[in-house]
């Protein structure tokens, strides 16, 4: 497994995005991509053996359709960041796609939809995410980049996140006993939850 397949990334709760975005742009990161709105649909078994795995099978729709394999976590030794084989790409058709996926004995278990704007600065990544259930920046690239990047953008490495955006679900649906699974903006339409609830 080359390096090149490895996901080095963190976290951070921004409630103010728009802050943060300015603050980026004024720091000279440069707009790669404009903020669009994923469907993203998690595959498991039955058993949901990938989740116990901590591994995701992954269909994602904005632009194009994305197939994305995230494996188990790697605990690096000299690692703050969250590390992970990451392998993707894209396909032409979600449908026929999930079909196949289906018929091989996964099934798709979990909804969970996002709004995304990509910057990088300098060698980094940084995605402005906004979820129904709170705003995020999301960092990856090298991890001694990462720590720069936190550093220029005044935020805390102490407060990042290293758990994935499902996993802060299971936790809030715990947490306020949620009727459902799926992280949609119609879910938490009116219902007055936040990620903060948990995390703060």
């Amino acid at each position: 497994m080359g390096n090149k397949n490895l996901e080095v990334e963190v976290k951070f709760f921004v409630p103010d995005l728009a802050a943060f975005r300015e603050q980026l742009l004024a720091a000279g990161a440069v707009l790669i991509k404009p903020r669009i709105y994923e469907r993203n649909v998690r595959f498991d078994t039955a058993d949901e053996r990938l989740l116990r795995e901590l591994s995701l099978l992954r269909l994602r729709q904005d632009t194009a359709v994305t197939l994305t394999y995230k494996g188990t976590p790697q605990n690096l030794p000299h690692s703050e960041a969250k590390v992970r084989e990451e392998l993707e790409v894209q396909v032409s058709d979600f449908d026929t796609l999930s079909q196949i996926f289906q018929r091989l004995g996964f099934a798709p278990l979990q909804v969970y939809e996002k709004y995304r704007e990509t910057f990088t600065w300098q060698d980094v990544e940084i995605v402005l995410d906004e979820l129904p259930y709170g705003n995020f920046i999301e960092l990856e690239g090298e991890e001694g980049g990462i720590k720069t990047a936190v550093a220029h953008l005044n935020l805390n490495w102490q407060e990042r996140i290293l758990g994935n955006y499902l996993g802060l679900m299971a936790q809030l649906k715990a947490h306020h006993k949620l009727p459902f699974n799926d992280l949609t903006f119609a879910n938490f339409a009116n219902l007055g939850v936040s990620i903060a609830d948990i995390l703060l």
